[in-house]
Protein backbone atom coordinates (compact mmCIF):
# COMPACT_ATOMS: atom_id res chain seq x y z
CA UNK A 1 0.00 0.00 0.00
CA UNK A 2 3.13 2.25 0.72
CA UNK A 3 4.48 1.84 -2.47
CA UNK A 4 0.96 2.87 -4.17
CA UNK A 5 0.87 5.57 -2.54
CA UNK A 6 4.38 6.62 -3.14
CA UNK A 7 3.70 6.14 -7.07
CA UNK A 8 0.84 7.85 -7.09
CA UNK A 9 1.86 10.90 -4.60
CA UNK A 10 2.13 13.77 -7.27
CA UNK A 11 -1.66 12.43 -8.31
CA UNK A 12 -3.02 12.26 -4.91
CA UNK A 13 -1.37 15.90 -3.68
CA UNK A 14 -2.58 17.34 -7.19
CA UNK A 15 -6.11 16.11 -6.10
CA UNK A 16 -5.95 17.44 -2.45
CA UNK A 17 -4.73 20.52 -3.34
CA UNK A 18 -7.24 21.15 -5.95
CA UNK A 19 -10.06 19.82 -3.49
CA UNK A 20 -8.92 21.85 -0.44
CA UNK A 21 -9.20 25.36 -2.53
CA UNK A 22 -11.63 24.04 -4.05
CA UNK A 23 -13.30 24.01 -1.01
CA UNK A 24 -11.95 27.39 0.59
CA UNK A 25 -13.15 29.40 -1.52
CA UNK A 26 -16.11 28.21 -2.61
CA UNK A 27 -17.53 28.53 0.75
CA UNK A 28 -15.97 31.85 0.83
CA UNK A 29 -18.06 32.70 -2.13
CA UNK A 30 -20.76 31.43 -0.47
CA UNK A 31 -20.21 33.28 2.97
CA UNK A 32 -19.97 36.59 0.14
CA UNK A 33 -23.15 35.55 -1.25
CA UNK A 34 -25.38 34.79 2.25
CA UNK A 35 -24.92 38.96 2.45
CA UNK A 36 -27.72 38.88 0.05
CA UNK A 37 -31.19 38.36 0.65
CA UNK A 38 -32.64 36.75 -2.51
CA UNK A 39 -35.99 37.19 -1.00
CA UNK A 40 -36.34 41.19 -1.06
CA UNK A 41 -34.30 40.68 -4.71
CA UNK A 42 -30.95 41.63 -3.52
CA UNK A 43 -28.65 41.16 -6.29
CA UNK A 44 -25.22 41.07 -4.97
CA UNK A 45 -22.34 43.68 -6.07
CA UNK A 46 -20.35 41.89 -8.20
CA UNK A 47 -23.62 40.20 -10.50
CA UNK A 48 -24.49 43.64 -10.75
CA UNK A 49 -21.18 45.34 -11.68
CA UNK A 50 -21.39 42.04 -14.65
CA UNK A 51 -24.79 43.63 -15.63
CA UNK A 52 -24.04 46.94 -15.78
CA UNK A 53 -20.42 46.31 -17.53
CA UNK A 54 -22.47 44.07 -19.97
CA UNK A 55 -24.70 47.25 -20.83
CA UNK A 56 -22.03 49.61 -21.17
CA UNK A 57 -20.52 47.01 -23.85
CA UNK A 58 -23.46 46.31 -25.83
CA UNK A 59 -23.89 50.58 -25.65
CA UNK A 60 -20.75 50.69 -27.69
CA UNK A 61 -22.29 48.67 -30.26
CA UNK A 62 -25.72 49.51 -30.09
CA UNK A 63 -27.22 52.14 -27.63
CA UNK A 64 -30.83 50.70 -27.53
CA UNK A 65 -29.50 48.74 -24.31
CA UNK A 66 -31.06 49.39 -20.79
CA UNK A 67 -30.94 47.26 -17.78
CA UNK A 68 -33.33 47.16 -15.14
CA UNK A 69 -33.81 45.48 -11.57
CA UNK A 70 -36.18 42.05 -12.41
CA UNK A 71 -39.07 42.30 -9.72
CA UNK A 72 -39.38 38.30 -9.49
CA UNK A 73 -35.95 37.69 -8.70
CA UNK A 74 -32.42 38.56 -7.30
CA UNK A 75 -31.12 39.36 -11.41
CA UNK A 76 -30.50 42.06 -13.74
CA UNK A 77 -32.80 42.21 -16.96
CA UNK A 78 -30.94 43.04 -20.01
CA UNK A 79 -33.78 45.25 -22.48
CA UNK A 80 -32.39 45.46 -26.04
CA UNK A 81 -34.52 47.33 -28.47
CA UNK A 82 -37.24 47.53 -26.03
CA UNK A 83 -37.36 43.70 -26.07
CA UNK A 84 -36.17 41.83 -22.59
CA UNK A 85 -33.24 39.41 -24.23
CA UNK A 86 -31.58 38.33 -20.60
CA UNK A 87 -31.43 38.23 -16.92
CA UNK A 88 -28.19 38.59 -15.57
CA UNK A 89 -28.00 35.98 -12.17
CA UNK A 90 -25.56 35.00 -9.75
CA UNK A 91 -24.38 32.12 -12.42
CA UNK A 92 -23.56 34.26 -15.24
CA UNK A 93 -21.05 36.56 -12.91
CA UNK A 94 -18.51 33.55 -13.34
CA UNK A 95 -17.02 33.82 -10.18
CA UNK A 96 -17.30 29.92 -10.11
CA UNK A 97 -15.28 29.64 -13.06
CA UNK A 98 -12.49 32.19 -11.23
CA UNK A 99 -12.80 29.64 -8.21
CA UNK A 100 -12.34 26.83 -10.55
CA UNK A 101 -9.25 28.44 -12.23
CA UNK A 102 -7.75 29.56 -9.54
CA UNK A 103 -7.74 25.83 -7.77
CA UNK A 104 -6.94 24.92 -10.73
CA UNK A 105 -3.58 26.88 -10.32
CA UNK A 106 -2.93 26.13 -7.23
CA UNK A 107 -2.69 22.36 -7.69
CA UNK A 108 -0.34 22.89 -10.36
CA UNK A 109 1.48 25.25 -8.45
CA UNK A 110 4.43 27.12 -9.17
CA UNK A 111 6.16 30.09 -7.28
CA UNK A 112 3.80 32.13 -5.39
CA UNK A 113 4.58 35.30 -7.35
CA UNK A 114 3.98 33.48 -10.72
CA UNK A 115 0.98 31.96 -9.13
CA UNK A 116 -0.28 34.96 -7.64
CA UNK A 117 0.46 37.16 -10.93
CA UNK A 118 -0.87 34.77 -13.58
CA UNK A 119 -4.25 34.26 -11.35
CA UNK A 120 -4.45 37.82 -11.21
CA UNK A 121 -4.11 38.33 -14.98
CA UNK A 122 -6.22 34.99 -15.10
CA UNK A 123 -9.29 36.20 -13.47
CA UNK A 124 -8.92 39.48 -15.12
CA UNK A 125 -9.20 37.97 -18.61
CA UNK A 126 -11.87 35.69 -17.50
CA UNK A 127 -13.66 38.63 -16.44
CA UNK A 128 -13.24 40.55 -19.36
CA UNK A 129 -14.09 37.78 -21.56
CA UNK A 130 -17.24 36.90 -19.54
CA UNK A 131 -18.56 40.58 -20.21
CA UNK A 132 -17.73 40.10 -23.87
CA UNK A 133 -19.99 36.61 -23.84
CA UNK A 134 -22.70 37.64 -22.22
CA UNK A 135 -22.90 41.30 -24.49
CA UNK A 136 -22.68 38.69 -27.58
CA UNK A 137 -25.60 36.57 -26.21
CA UNK A 138 -27.70 39.24 -25.47
CA UNK A 139 -27.04 40.31 -29.24
CA UNK A 140 -27.18 36.99 -30.88
CA UNK A 141 -30.53 36.08 -28.97
CA UNK A 142 -31.95 39.30 -30.70
CA UNK A 143 -31.46 38.69 -33.35
CA UNK A 144 -31.44 34.79 -33.80
CA UNK A 145 -34.31 33.79 -31.09
CA UNK A 146 -34.66 30.65 -32.73
CA UNK A 147 -31.77 30.11 -31.54
CA UNK A 148 -31.66 31.00 -28.17
CA UNK A 149 -31.53 27.36 -26.47
CA UNK A 150 -28.07 26.58 -28.32
CA UNK A 151 -26.70 29.80 -27.95
CA UNK A 152 -26.93 30.20 -23.93
CA UNK A 153 -26.51 26.72 -23.24
CA UNK A 154 -23.74 25.21 -25.85
CA UNK A 155 -21.81 27.33 -27.84
CA UNK A 156 -20.89 30.92 -25.39
CA UNK A 157 -20.64 28.09 -22.12
CA UNK A 158 -17.91 26.70 -25.02
CA UNK A 159 -16.48 30.23 -25.36
CA UNK A 160 -15.97 31.37 -21.78
CA UNK A 161 -14.67 27.52 -20.75
CA UNK A 162 -12.21 27.40 -23.80
CA UNK A 163 -10.91 30.70 -22.52
CA UNK A 164 -10.36 29.09 -19.22
CA UNK A 165 -8.84 25.40 -20.65
CA UNK A 166 -6.41 27.24 -22.57
CA UNK A 167 -5.15 29.72 -19.74
CA UNK A 168 -5.17 26.37 -17.69
CA UNK A 169 -2.60 24.91 -20.82
CA UNK A 170 -0.84 28.12 -20.61
CA UNK A 171 -0.08 27.66 -17.50
CA UNK A 172 0.94 24.29 -17.11
CA UNK A 173 3.18 24.43 -19.93
CA UNK A 174 4.81 27.89 -19.03
CA UNK A 175 4.44 28.71 -15.22
CA UNK A 176 3.81 25.69 -13.34
CA UNK A 177 6.69 23.72 -11.29
CA UNK A 178 5.72 21.11 -14.05
CA UNK A 179 6.75 23.07 -16.62
CA UNK A 180 10.22 23.97 -15.19
CA UNK A 181 10.53 19.98 -14.29
CA UNK A 182 9.84 19.35 -18.45
CA UNK A 183 12.27 22.29 -19.91
CA UNK A 184 14.81 20.87 -17.52
CA UNK A 185 15.27 17.60 -19.34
Amino acid sequence: MKKLFLEYRPFLAFLAKFFLSYLILALLYQVYLGQFDAVKLEIDSFTQFVADQTVTVISWLDSNVIQRPNMREASANIIFHDLFIARIVEGCNALSVMILFVAFLISFSGTFKNTLIFGIVGILLIHVFNIIRIALLVIAIYYYPESTTLLHDIIFPLFIYGIVFMLWILWINKFSFYATKNTAK
